[in-house]
């Protein structure tokens, strides 16, 4: 670890600190100005719609500007989002809050790429540590996250209005943090060079199951962890135990990473994948046992375990897929297929626990989590034939 990667460890803290608050908050106040109650994730939706309708434009601004001037417009699109969503809720305004979460998904997009610029502030043998550290700086966001929201969710008369200003005040702080940060100016201007087409790039097996693992992984998460406090409030548990679960859930995103970059280094980037699959499923096995308190903590914290082999597993396995001039059009193509994903399992979160409940969501998540087991197999077995054929 160096002075920047610890700085960017920091900055992915503070994004997680806006991402997890989000979460907490979006559904509770979306469901409760939504015209309809199937509506009420849709401001969390919102914020990973703009992630994908923005990732064309971020890839362009990496290319022009570089890393830290384009971290620095999404950050102060975070700021002014912030503020927005916080009119939004003052005003009683459901469609003004998704319009405001859908901005704020430019910033979702720009930070998403913490973890591939943490890759180029290390030397290349210890890239996979690099991603790995940098993504536990999450557990900032795991602890400051749900306990912003909870501290000021009465700050004002309007609930939840205090946290987005809040936010706003995180962005400014995240601000002057990545204002330290020296990226290597090489990354940047290779980046705008040649290289393969993206057609060419995603035909790649490994590009491919990069791709699949990471969405479909992301995905699940997404699906059960946004619907996670509008199913407990339904169980009547306060939101102290709402806190409490996004708590320890994000803890398991993030806390692994302290060492999930030694196991890939140590047993292959496949095998950890396969755990974090193994987790995924004994998360929805879990989830279906039943409501307590207990069940959505064990239930959660599992999930983002396996979370956190998946995706970090996949950010490893997609280095391998593209050179230093391919790297604004790769990171790109695979953070939308990351967004698209996260906008689909984000609008079925709150049309499915609303309407199907609780368990017929974790039956369904069991889809995406066996199509991403047959994608990590269909590779092992391509590797193998690879090898044989060497």
């Amino acid at each position: 670890m160096n002075r920047n990667l610890w700085l960017l460890a920091i900055c992915q803290g503070l994004f997680l600190t806006n991402n997890v608050t989000f979460i907490a908050i979006n559904g509770l106040v979306g469901l409760a100005l939504a015209p309809r109650g199937w509506m009420a994730t849709l401001p969390v939706m919102g914020y990973v719609v703009g992630g994908a309708l923005a990732t064309g434009l971020v890839a362009r601004t990496q290319q022009r500007w570089g890393r830290r001037r384009s971290f620095q417009i999404g950050i102060a699109v975070a700021f002014g989002s912030a503020l927005l969503c916080a009119q939004a809720a003052v005003w009683q305004e459901f469609w003004l809050l998704c319009a405001a979460t859908v901005v704020a998904g430019y910033y979702n997009a720009n930070a998403s790429l913490y973890r591939f610029a943490a890759a180029e502030l290390a030397r290349p043998e210890w890239r996979e540590k690099a991603v790995s550290l940098v993504m536990a700086g999450g557990l900032l966001g795991a602890v400051a996250g749900p306990n912003l929201a909870a501290v000021t969710r009465h700050w004002f008369a309007v609930p939840f209005a205090g946290a987005y200003l809040a936010l706003a005040g995180v962005a400014l702080l995240s601000l002057v943090l990545m204002q330290f940060i020296e990226f290597p100016l090489l990354a940047a201007r290779s980046a705008a060079q040649g290289g393969r087409p993206l057609a060419v790039l995603a035909r790649q097996p490994v590009f491919i199951v990069a791709a699949v693992a990471g969405a479909l992984g992301f995905g699940v998460m997404n699906l059960l962890m946004a619907a996670t406090p509008i199913a407990m409030q339904v169980c009547s548990l306060p939101f102290e135990d709402v806190a409490l679960v996004l708590e320890w859930h994000v803890i398991g995103m993030f806390a692994p990473g302290f060492f999930t970059g030694h196991l890939i280094r140590r047993l292959g980037v496949l095998p950890v994948m396969g755990v974090g699959l193994a987790l995924n499923l004994g998360c929805i096995a879990v989830a279906l046992s039943g409501v307590d308190l207990h069940q959505f903590l064990i239930a959660l914290f599992l999930l983002g375990v396996g979370w956190n082999f998946l995706f970090t597993g996949s950010t490893t396995l997609s280095l391998t897929a593209y050179t230093p001039e391919e790297r604004d059009r790769a990171q790109g193509a695979l953070n939308f297929c990351i967004f698209a994903t996260l906008a689909l399992s984000s609008f079925a979160s709150g049309v499915l626990v609303t309407t199907q409940g609780w368990r017929l969501l974790n039956l369904g998540s069991l889809l995406p989590v066996l199509l991403t087991g047959a994608a990590l197999l269909w590779l092992a077995r391509y590797r193998r034939r690879a090898a044989a054929a060497a």
